[in-house]
Parts: C-alpha cells; structure tokens; sequence
C-alpha cells in the first residue's frame, strides 16, 4: 500500500534506492524535454503540466515504471519504438526496471504530448469575433 504523497519528490523518497534512481532520471529527462513545466501530485502519482494542462504523468512499481497517458496517435507514431515494451490498454507504457532507460524515446513522448495538448487548447479556442461596424 502506497503513502499519499503532496510533492513529487515525497512520492519518489517512498520508493527503494534503485527505483529512486530511476524515476529521478525520468523525471530529468521529462524536464529537459519540458522547459518550464510544473510538477504535482494528481491521482497520486506525479505529471508535469505545462499551461495548467497535464502533458505527462509517471509512476513507479515493484519491477516497471511507467509513462501515462498513452492513447492510438502516440501509438501509431511510436509504433517501432513501442514494440520493446508493455503497452496497457489503460493508456500506460511501461518500462522494465531492469532495462536501461530510454531516455530519449521518453522525451520524445513527452514532446509529443505536449504537442497534442498545444493543439487540443488550439482548436478549442474561439474564432475572433469581426469588428463590429458602427
């Protein structure tokens, strides 16, 4: 059973030394991948936000972490890459702990993500309005 954790760096401190490891390189990589996105705690499990919109969350367990959401369109462009990997139907890739770690696919899945989310906000944006004539 998992403590609540409020900050990022509490749910990663809950975790072995091995893992600790390994979620702070993600959690780097996804950073680096991000410039200025913020961190929270959100269904008990960090993400970063950029413009107050979740981009990326991950997680860690007993012998994978993972990467959420995962949705079709990651899954056709990453398809190649993805092959190595567990995918869940759920919307999670995960990661074994025992494999390298894939920095830069992990980057690129944040990219992409982020990408979607600019062009989610995009599209639900008003047209402007004419100016009216007086």
């Amino acid at each position: 059973m998992r403590i609540a954790s409020k900050t990022v760096d509490d749910y990663i401190a809950a975790f072995p030394k091995p893992v600790r490891g390994v979620l702070e390189k993600v959690r780097g990589s996804l950073h680096k991948a991000l410039p200025g996105a913020e961190e929270a705690i959100s269904y008990g499990i960090p993400v970063l936000k950029l413009h107050g919109r979740p981009v990326v969350y991950f997680a860690g367990w007993k012998e994978h972490y993972s990467l959420y959401p995962m949705n079709k369109q990651m899954e056709a462009a990453f398809a190649k890459d993805l092959a190595k990997y567990e995918i869940s139907g759920r919307g999670t890739v995960r990661f074994p702990l025992s494999k390298p770690i894939p920095v830069g696919f992990i980057q690129r899945i944040a990219k992409f993500r982020a990408r979607e989310n600019a062009e989610a906000a995009k599209a639900k944006r008003p047209a402007a309005k004419p100016a009216r004539k007086r």
